[in-house]
């Protein structure tokens, strides 16, 4: 229905107002850089044809969050009026790493951008595969090949996508630059050829996504942090007009630790014995946001948490690839 939420400071309710009233409210907020608290609830026929809606979701991980795309993301598209889709695939492959084989799996369920993080370099064999598919994409400042931003077709006009890795707590298996100088300028090509462009900034350091995120205020569309595979609550407009969250969290199981099994886990902490972090198996979710961006001056018009659980499965083989 309707929202009836009082936006703070405004003293009005949308459904004091039309659709479209609401809708040019919602754009005049966009332009000031503003965010009406009640944006979240704004139906979605409220606003115009040219707004992008964008699913974010954060790292898969292993065959258990390969099965709950396969099996959910064609009607969680059509339920939430989904445009395009970006999803972090660094640990697809038994929870580390990504093959060749993973990346064309996961492309065939209707994913429109993957991007990665540093365990992009578990498998060095994809690289090839990654100088020829710019739907895969790694660090843009990582010296390794393949793209690290791309503009891609959606119905309702050009998307580009940025992916970053941070360096604060991060091991550098490769030849790496500034993160906020390498984004800043990905951000800046792309912008010259749309005006949608999200920023996947992969970071051990929640201080590191936070800064990212103002230092593209106003640039970027949107900024959202996966890695940590826990997902956070502050989904937020930043001034300008830039979507954000700290993480997007993991598409897998979530009955264990950060999507490996638990026991394994809580072993490796308490003993010096060296223990095989295999993937967990149960209550596989799929999490993320979904950003709400004008089509024509890539403001982002609105950001929500997402999240979306899948029946479990009694197949012994899902904790192995």
């Amino acid at each position: 229905g309707e929202c009836s939420s009082r936006a703070a400071g405004f003293g009005f309710r949308f459904s004091d107002f039309g659709f479209q009233a609401a809708q040019r409210q919602i754009l005049a907020f966009a332009r000031w850089g503003l965010r009406p608290a009640v944006l979240p609830c704004v139906p979605r026929k409220a606003f115009v044809s040219d707004t992008i809606r964008v699913l974010c979701l954060g790292d898969l991980v292993g065959r258990p969050g390969r099965r709950a795309v396969r099996e959910a993301l064609a009607a969680i598209k059509q339920q939430h009026r989904i445009d395009f889709t970006i999803v972090n695939i660094e640990n697809a492959t038994n929870g580390a790493g990504v093959r060749e084989k993973e990346a064309v799996e996961l492309l065939s369920y209707g994913i429109d951008c993957m991007t990665s993080g540093d365990h992009i370099l578990d498998f060095p064999d994809v690289y090839p595969y990654m100088k020829t598919e710019p739907r895969l994409l790694r660090p843009v400042n990582y010296d390794i090949p393949g793209f690290g931003a791309h503009v891609y077709k959606s119905p309702r006009g050009k998307v580009g996508v940025v992916n970053v890795a941070g360096q604060v707590f991060m091991k550098e298996r490769c030849t790496v630059r500034n993160p906020f100088d390498a984004a800043m300028q990905a951000v800046t090509e792309l912008r010259r050829q749309t005006p949608v462009v999200l920023v996947d900034i992969h970071c051990e350091a929640t201080s590191e996504q936070v800064g990212m995120g103002w230092r593209l205020a106003g640039k970027a569309s949107a900024v959202f942090g996966p890695h940590a595979h826990v997902q956070t609550a502050d989904a937020q407009v930043l001034p300008g007009g830039t979507g954000y969250l700290t993480d997007l969290g993991m598409c897998g199981p979530h009955l264990g630790v950060i999507g490996r099994d638990k026991d394994a886990v809580l072993k490796r902490f308490t003993s010096p014995e060296k223990v095989y972090l295999r993937v967990a198996r149960r209550w596989v979710k799929l999490t993320g946001a979904i950003f709400d961006i004008d089509a024509s001056t890539g403001k982002c018009l609105g950001a929500e948490l997402f999240q979306h659980q899948v029946p479990d499965t009694t197949d012994e083989a899902e904790t192995r690839d």
